[in-house]
């Protein structure tokens, strides 16, 4: 996607977003769009992680998409400018990246497990240390190589993260334990003993390749989402010429003007405006709304609505990247990627830790050089060590994705499908909650709620003979009153002279009789009388919002029909339940003020706004961000895919649209609306494990590297036991994961 943007100062300005390959960390996305920012003719930049994308605003006359892509590559990224393939590079680029992370941490976890084996249980078996050489040089030289490569490039542009630290650690354990297995006397003639960490090294990357995996694998499923939107647009159309002539041609190749046919159950290519024929058209993915829209001379219809029973032909007036659809889809990307990349909590504290612990390290060193007696290079050289060895990023690496797993295991156990690890950590912070109506707050399907036969004598064989009209009724009111009858018995009965009067009803003929079903207006054409206490009937059921359908025999009204999309049971529940729990609840809807009000005051919500178009929900929601608000934002349908996209915590109801699923970051399997505050609790329990997971690994640290570096040797003489140093290492990790696995005994 590109716009033209005139600037006084960069002359004429082009904005365009370009697919990004070979980002690892949020840092790499940072470095990519320093880069391009500094690069000659670009007006500015911004790079997302989470899509793996980048927008530039550039000078066409003064740099070219090759040199952004050799300015990328140079510091070894990549940046996709094909135009055609631009999103099958990038997906086949986060397949292939997937696989290979998927194949190092299944190689890393089946190596590392002997060795952790042989050094807990059989450290004294002969040639242990050489076994365990041998199984962990491939896991940290190749499978673990993506970190090393990663802490380079950290290293390159002065910054540190958890890939560093799990290099810095990784790399001196093996290195240092190699040497050891090699030269074990050089430790041995200082009356010293040669330990080795290869288990520590090992076990490590496995741990951490698990982490990137699970990670990689939330992160491959964002443009899934736009592809199904895209994929809403028929790649092909039929172009009806003069005198008939019908011909089909891609949809690229569609003009403004062109005259194209619909056809029954094809989906509208592109909008325009009805020339002949009439159709209801299936509109809920603009609208939101469940009842099929009447399309005749005259009216718009828009690019990716599916077209019903009937046939017409219609007039392009958008086509591209002007219609309804593909602004919808452009508005869906821009939201995904306005998001800033949040830098990882561990990836902020390795930052600083790093630095920390390589300068304790090295004071270690000297102050062992200038204070050690005998020996002092030796005490300075292993203390030095053993500081970078025991500041292991295992327990603070473990710290957020174990409780992350088990939140997300317990947020399955209860309907609560979760997607993102950054939704999770958010969800605690939601204080407004944006409910779509339709689907959402009521059951999404135009339902039966009151049916009234007036002459009750006939009544059996009256009801008989609606269904029978109704079967064959293309009007989408009439598939709700025969799934009314559905499992009622009644008998099937033919019925004669049927005749569509379309927007109005249908009239059929039966034992000489005519009988009509339709609206108002039909009625008054046909000259049906209607008694005043009739009209009052009508009048409190509109006053309910429900949609009125009449039932008539010859010139006399015999039935009346309510028709409504219900609330379902378990709304208003949870509705006050968030109020209860402090957060402000909205209902944003595309229905009429008056249908908006009644479910308003019916669910309990105070505030809402009828007749909002997809782009006015995500502005109503970018709104409430302005005003220092976190949004959640539920919806089922595509019409709601933008505003989804713009909330900080996107929830989707499991029985809405595919789309609105590959948004969202969370999906309710159910359509029970009690969900959203148990997974806002949820949210709440897994930052708190994630939270007391990271004060005990600081502890660790806070404890054990002073330690390490012999802070207690000028009062009593005690030097930190390397196996002992190991051993509490395991132990962090194992009151870190035994934290995490408590969350998953709590309630919500």
């Amino acid at each position: 996607m590109s716009a033209t943007i005139t600037n006084k100062q960069h002359g004429k300005l082009v904005k365009e977003t370009f697919p990004v390959l070979e980002m690892t960390c949020a840092a790499c996305a940072v470095s990519v769009e320093s880069m391009l920012k500094s690069a000659v003719g670009v007006n500015d930049a911004g790079v997302n992680f989470a899509n793996q994308s980048a927008w530039v605003e550039y000078n066409p006359d003064t740099t070219t998409k090759t040199d952004l892509q050799n300015t990328i590559r140079s510091i070894g990224y990549d940046l996709v400018i094909d135009t055609e393939n631009r999103e099958e590079i990038k997906e086949a680029s986060q397949r292939k990246n997937y696989r290979n992370i998927k194949q190092r941490t299944i190689w890393a976890s089946i190596l590392s497990l002997p060795i952790a084996i042989i050094g807990m249980f059989f450290m004294n078996m002969p040639g242990a240390n050489w076994i365990m050489m041998i199984l962990s040089a491939p896991v940290v030289v190749y499978f673990g190589k993506s970190f090393f490569i990663s802490a380079w490039k950290q290293a390159l542009h002065r910054k540190a993260n958890m890939d560093t630290l799990v290099a810095l650690s990784t790399g001196v354990a093996f290195l240092f334990s190699a040497f050891n297995t090699i030269y074990p006397d050089f430790w041995h003639r200082r009356g010293l003993h040669a330990h080795v960490y290869f288990e520590a090294a090992s076990v490590i990357i496995a741990f951490i390749s698990l982490g990137k995996l699970l990670e990689e694998k939330a992160k491959s499923n964002t443009s899934s989402a736009l592809k199904k939107l895209m994929g809403l647009q028929p790649k092909t159309v039929t172009v009806m010429h003069e005198g008939g002539h019908q011909m089909e041609m891609p949809i690229s190749a569609v003009k403004v003007g062109d005259v194209l046919l619909v056809k029954p159950g094809e989906k509208i290519p592109v909008d325009g405006l009805v020339k002949s024929g009439e159709s209801f058209v299936d509109e809920s993915m603009i609208t939101g709304e469940p009842v099929a829209v009447l399309k005749k001379n005259g009216t718009k219809v828009f690019a990716g609505t599916i077209n019903q029973r009937g046939s017409f032909q219609f007039s392009a007036e958008k086509v591209g990247g002007d219609t309804v659809l593909a602004q919808i889809t452009k508005m869906v990307q821009e939201a995904q990627g306005s998001k800033a990349s949040v830098q990882k909590l561990v990836d902020k504290i390795a930052g600083i830790f790093v630095p920390v612990v390589i300068g304790i390290a090295i004071l270690t060193f000297v102050v062992w050089m200038i204070a050690g007696a005998d020996n002092a290079f030796t005490h300075a050289l292993l203390n030095a060590i053993t500081v970078l060895v025991i500041a292991c990023p295992c327990a603070l690496g473990l710290a957020t994705p174990t409780a992350i797993m088990v939140g997300v295991g317990k947020g399955a156990e209860n309907n609560i499908l979760i997607k993102d690890a950054e939704s999770l950590e958010l969800g605690h912070k939601v204080n407004a909650v944006v409910l779509d109506k339709t689907g959402t707050i009521t059951e999404g399907k135009p339902a039966v709620t009151n049916l009234m036969m007036l002459d009750e004598k006939n009544s059996l064989i009256h009801q008989t003979i609606l269904k029978a009209i109704e079967v064959q009724s293309e009007h989408p009111l009439a598939e709700a009153v025969v799934a009314y009858f559905d499992g009622t018995g009644l008998p099937p009965l033919a019925v004669e002279k049927l005749e569509s009067i379309t927007g109005k009803g249908i009239r059929a003929m039966y034992n000489g009789r005519q009988y009509s079903v339709g609206n108002r207006k039909l009625m008054q054409e046909l000259g049906v009388s209607i008694s005043t206490s009739q009209n009052t009937v009508l009048e409190e059921l509109q006053q309910q919002a429900k949609t009125t359908v009449l039932f008539a025999e010859n010139k006399h009204l015999i039935g009346i029909i309510a028709i409504a999309d219900k609330i379902k049971a378990s709304s208003k529940e949870a509705i006050q339940s968030l109020r209860r729990a402090g957060i402000e609840v909205y209902m944003l809807t595309g229905d009429n003020a008056q249908t908006a009000a009644v479910v308003a005051k019916e669910a309990g919500i105070l505030q809402f706004k009828a007749e909002v178009m997809p782009a006015e929900k995500a502005a109503f929601i970018e709104l409430l961000q302005k005003q220092g608000k976190v949004v959640a934002m539920v919806g089922d349908g595509i019409n709601d895919s933008h505003a989804l996209a713009q909330a900080d915590v996107s929830i989707a109801m499991g029985k809405g649209s595919d789309i609105a699923m590959d948004v969202a970051k969370m999906t309710l399997i159910t359509s029970d609306l009690n969900s959203i505050p148990k997974a806002l609790k949820l949210s709440r329990k897994t930052v708190q494990a994630i939270r007391q997971n990271l004060f005990w690994a600081f502890i660790y640290n806070l404890i054990g590297i002073p330690l390490a570096a012999g802070v207690l040797y000028p009062v009593n003489g005690f030097l930190l036991n390397p196996m002992i140093a190991g051993a509490a290492m395991a132990l962090s990790s194992v009151s870190v994961v035994s934290n995490s696995l408590r969350l998953k005994m709590s309630k919500l």
